[in-house]
C-alpha cells in the first residue's frame, strides 16, 4: 500500500501521510503539466522545488519515497507499477473538478486501485458545506458567520468579539504618504531550488521573468516562518490598509502566504490561529486586522473553494454578459501608460504576486470593462500567480470579477477611476486624468465604465443594488454626453486590441 502525494498536498500534518506512518510514499513531477501553458517561472519553481524539499523531508524522517522526474504523470505511475504491480494508493482529493475521476482511471488501466480520501487541507469538509447550502443560500457573509460559530474563532459567549462579525468599514483605510511598510522576508534559492531553475532553463519554454529572482518559501520550516513574521510584523496594519495600493510597497501588510496554503506546506487552522493568538496576547493588534484577516482565511478561502466544486462544471463555460474580445497582450507586457494598470502587471510579471484589490479592482475590473472572455482572463490568472489554481481563480475571475455566472455575485464590480484614485495612490504620478471621461488624456476606466453600462443596461437596470448608477447614467444621456463617451470607450478598445495603449 502507498500513499499518493499530489503537487498541492504537501503536509504531513493530516491525511493519510499522517494516518499512515508507515506505507511507502509516491509523488509524481509531471514536467509536461508544468510546460502545458506559459506558467509564471516562479510559479514552475515553487511547485517543483517545493515538492522535491518534501520529498526529502519525508526521507529525513525515515520514510521510504518513490519520487519519479518524468514527462507526464502517467510515465510515472508506469515506473510506480513496474516496480509494485497490483499496488493500492490512496491519495487525499484533489481540488480541480474531474482530477480524481482521472487519476482512477490512469491507476486503474495499470492495474492497481486507488482510494480517494477527504482532502483535510481545508476547514469545511463537502458534507459539512452541503448540509449547509441545503438550508442557505450562496452568500459569502452567511458562509462565513456560520464557519465562525463552527470553529469558536474569534467569538466571546458566542457573539463576536468587538461587537460586530465583520469590520470591512474600518479596512479601507489608505496609509499616510511617509508609511513605511514592513520588510518582506526573503528565502533566496538554495540548491535544490537552484537545480529546478536550470532545468527549466534547458527547456524551450517561454518565460516572462527572472527566474532567479525567486524568493517564496519553499519548505514548512519556512512557511512557518513567513507566518511568524507576518504576525509580529505586519498583523497589527493588515486590516486598515488590506485594499490600499502603493506604487513603491507591492506587498504592503498583506500576509503573502498564499502560496504556503496552497501548497499545503500550512493549514489554515494554523494559519487563523496563530493571528487570533497574536490578537489576544499583544495590543497592537486591533479587532478588525484580525478579523478581517481570519474572514480571507476561513471565510473567503473556504468559500470560493466549495463554489468552484458545486458550480463546476457549468463555470467553466459561465458568460452571461457575452463576453468574447481576446485577452490583449497588456495583461503578458505590461505595456501602457495607466499607472495603476501597469504597478498591477509589473508586480505579476515579476513576481507572479499581485494582491486581492489589484487582481478585483484593476486587474479583473479592466477585463471586465472591456469586455474581455472571462475564460481567457482566468486561464492567464492561473498561470500568472504563483498562487494560482483552478479552484481558486475560477470563481474570483470568472464569478465574481467577471460576473460571468450566477452564483454568488449580487452585481459587477465594475469601477471608475473614482475608486482607484479613492484607494491607491497611483492616479498621481499617472498621466491619464481620473476626473476626465472624454479626451486623449482622460483615464481610460472612466468611459469604459459608462460604456459598460450602457451595454448591458437590459441585464443590468433592474438590479437594486445598480439604481443609483443607472441614475447617473440617465443624467449623461439626458445630457448628450453619453455619445461621446461611447465613441471615447471604443477608441480605447481598439487601441488597447492593437497594443497601442498610450495617448494620442
Amino acid at each position: 500500500m502507498t500513499v499518493l502525494v499530489l503537487g498541492d498536498q504537501l503536509t504531513r500534518q493530516v491525511g493519510p501521510l499522517a494516518d499512515r506512518p508507515d506505507e511507502r510514499v509516491l509523488m509524481v513531477e509531471a514536467r509536461e503539466f508544468a510546460a502545458r501553458h506559459p506558467y509564471h517561472p516562479h510559479k514552475r519553481t515553487l511547485v517543483a522545488s517545493a515538492m522535491r524539499h518534501f520529498r526529502d523531508a519525508l526521507r529525513d524522517a525515515g520514510r521510504a519515497v518513490d519520487y519519479h522526474v518524468v514527462e507526464t504523470f502517467a510515465d510515472g505511475l508506469d515506473a510506480h507499477f513496474d516496480a509494485h504491480p497490483g499496488d493500492s494508493l490512496t491519495v487525499m482529493r484533489p481540488s480541480s473538478h474531474g482530477a480524481a475521476d482521472r487519476l482512477r482511471d490512469l491507476v486503474t488501466e495499470r492495474g492497481g486501485t486507488l482510494d480517494v480520501v477527504e482532502n483535510e487541507l481545508f476547514l469545511c469538509s463537502p458534507a459539512e458545506f452541503d448540509d449547509w447550502y441545503a438550508e442557505n443560500s450562496l452568500q459569502h457573509e452567511d458562509f462565513y458567520r456560520w464557519m465562525r460559530r463552527e470553529t469558536g474563532y474569534l467569538l466571546e459567549d458566542g457573539d463576536p468579539v468587538g461587537g460586530a462579525w465583520n469590520f470591512d468599514e474600518a479596512n479601507r483605510e489608505t496609509p499616510p504618504t511617509d508609511y513605511e511598510a514592513p520588510e518582506i522576508p526573503e528565502y533566496p534559492p538554495d540548491e535544490t531550488t537552484k537545480r529546478v531553475q536550470r532545468e527549466w532553463s534547458e527547456r524551450d519554454t517561454d518565460e516572462w521573468a527572472d527566474p532567479e529572482a525567486f524568493r517564496w518559501p519553499v519548505t514548512r520550516a519556512d512557511a512557518l516562518d513567513a507566518l511568524a513574521d507576518f504576525c509580529e510584523h505586519r498583523l497589527p496594519d493588515f486590516g486598515p490598509y488590506e485594499d490600499a495600493m502603493v506604487t513603491e510597497e507591492w506587498a504592503l501588510d498583506h500576509a503573502l502566504l498564499s502560496p504556503a496554503l496552497n501548497l499545503g506546506l500550512l493549514h489554515p487552522a494554523e494559519v487563523a490561529e496563530a493571528a487570533i493568538d497574536a490578537y489576544h496576547e499583544r495590543e497592537d493588534v486591533p479587532v478588525e486586522s484580525v478579523e478581517g484577516f481570519v474572514r480571507q482565511i476561513i471565510g473567503w478561502r473556504e468559500f470560493v473553494r466549495h463554489v468552484y466544486r458545486v458550480g463546476m462544471p457549468n463555470l467553466a463555460d459561465a458568460n452571461r454578459l457575452d463576453a468574447e474580445r481576446a485577452l490583449p497582450d497588456v495583461y503578458w507586457d505590461g505595456d501602457t501608460e495607466m499607472a495603476c494598470l501597469a504597478t498591477a502587471i509589473e508586480g505579476v510579471r515579476e513576481r507572479g504576486y499581485a494582491h486581492h484589490i489589484q487582481r478585483l479592482m484593476v486587474l479583473s475590473n479592466f477585463g471586465l470593462l472591456y469586455g474581455v472572455d472571462p475564460h481567457e482572463l482566468n486561464r492567464w490568472f492561473h498561470v500568472a500567480f504563483v498562487d494560482g489554481y483552478h479552484w481558486v481563480s475560477t470563481p474570483n475571475t470568472v464569478e465574481m470579477g467577471q460576473y460571468a455566472a450566477d452564483l454568488f455575485a449580487t452585481k459587477p464590480y465594475a469601477a471608475s477611476a473614482n475608486y482607484i484614485e479613492r484607494m491607491s495612490d497611483h492616479c498621481a504620478e499617472c498621466p491619464y486624468d481620473p476626473d476626465a471621461t472624454v479626451g486623449d488624456d482622460a483615464c481610460p476606466f472612466n468611459a469604459l465604465y459608462w460604456d459598460f453600462l450602457a451595454d448591458h443596461e437590459d441585464e443590468l437596470r433592474s438590479n437594486h443594488r445598480m439604481g443609483l448608477v443607472y441614475g447617473h447614467l440617465d443624467d449623461k444621456r439626458d445630457a448628450d454626453e453619453l455619445a461621446g463617451i461611447r465613441e471615447r470607450a471604443a477608441d480605447v478598445r481598439e487601441g488597447v486590441r492593437s497594443g497601442d495603449v498610450e495617448r494620442e
